[in-house]
């Protein structure tokens, strides 16, 4: 494990950066600002390492972004309507931080604090953030551990951990921005994606959730054959147009099991990835609201610069008694993985 300066925060933290690799070459490098995954350089069908995620060249870029770049997001991913939920027969209310409701949990997001190196080595590494009651507006105290290990089988695997004191709502996610024909390159419309999921969530026009599941078939949000992002993109379609592209959550039908939840590919380099969750939840993104980000390298990060696969708790489940809750019980343990394995045609 190597350990570099990432330069300081506004606060006069020191930040830093840490790289490992895996016996195919395979190089990953994540920093501590806000546990987030900063690099991830995979082999193309030519031998070309290749950089397949967005991120920025230091802590600056990361204090300074808007748009998850790589982030660790809790204690709740995704949207929550009015800001607001009860629990226990008590009402919490959180910041109203987009259109009068609760994305990402506020204002205070864990990617925008340094977190402790608990453990590492070679081929892992965990961070972890103390989370007081209160919190974001949640309620009881909890120990966030989120683990990255990079395996020689070309899997990046994130797991998350808690124990909370009191109920409360844990869902992290990663926020990973992949490009598979390299960070910076051509947008991702011609990426091809298949998600494993009969239906998708549909949502008002603030994109939270009504509670009805929406059969894919027939629709543009089927991807349950390979098909590109940029095929349907632009249908005549009122959840895409909500949207403004894709960014919804589909139905994996899943509860407790690691399963591949969704595939995609670049037809240009060869290089294909593979999702795996054991969450009843994954959210396609493809950059519909990126404009003009400067990411590593200077390079400029436009509409449509990547995809992002976040695997979940249906957004809003805490206001639908159908749907999953992402709720822990005092002292009750939450643990969640997520695999993002790599691989590549000849």
């Amino acid at each position: 494990m190597k350990k570099e300066n990432f330069g300081q925060t506004a606060k006069g933290e020191q930040a830093s950066l840490y790289t490992m690799e895996n016996a195919a070459g395979m190089e990953l490098k994540l920093t501590d600002y806000g546990a987030s995954l900063v690099s991830l350089k995979v082999k193309d069908r030519t031998g070309e390492k290749r950089d397949v995620v967005l991120g920025y060249d230091d802590v600056e870029g990361y204090e300074n972004g808007a748009i998850f770049l790589g982030a660790t997001v809790g204690r709740n991913a995704n949207r929550i309507r009015g800001a607001a939920f009860e629990l226990g027969g008590k009402k919490y209310t959180l910041d109203a931080n987009e259109n009068g409701n609760n994305l990402h949990s506020g204002y205070d997001f864990y990617n925008k604090r340094l977190w402790e190196v608990k453990q590492s080595d070679t081929k892992s590494i965990t961070f972890a953030l103390f989370s007081p009651d209160g919190d974001q507006g949640y309620p009881g105290d909890v120990r966030i551990e989120v683990s990255y290990t990079l395996t020689d089988e070309n899997e990046v695997r994130i797991s998350y951990r808690g124990i909370p004191s009191e109920d409360t709502i844990l869902n992290l996610t990663n926020h990973s921005y992949f490009n598979l024909n390299g960070e910076g390159g051509d947008p991702v419309l011609n990426h091809q994606v298949c998600l494993h999921a009969d239906a998708f969530t549909e949502t008002d026009e603030m994109l939270i959730p009504t509670g009805r599941l929406i059969d894919v078939t027939g629709t543009p949000m089927d991807f349950r054959k390979k098909k590109a992002i940029g095929q349907d993109i632009k249908a005549d379609y009122e959840p895409l147009k909500l949207g403004g592209g894709y960014d919804h959550n589909w139905d994996l039908g899943n509860s407790g099991s690691l399963i591949k939840a969704a595939e995609v590919s670049s037809p240009d380099t060869g290089i294909s990835m593979e999702v795996y969750t054991d969450l009843p939840g994954i959210q396609m993104y493809t950059g519909n609201g990126i404009e003009h980000e400067t990411g590593k390298g200077q390079k400029i990060y436009g509409k449509h610069a990547a995809v992002c696969l976040e695997t979940q708790y249906f957004p809003d489940a805490v206001h639908h008694e159908q749907f999953e809750a992402p709720i822990r019980k005092a002292g009750e343990t939450y643990q969640t993985t997520t695999v993002y394995k790599f691989n590549v045609d000849e």
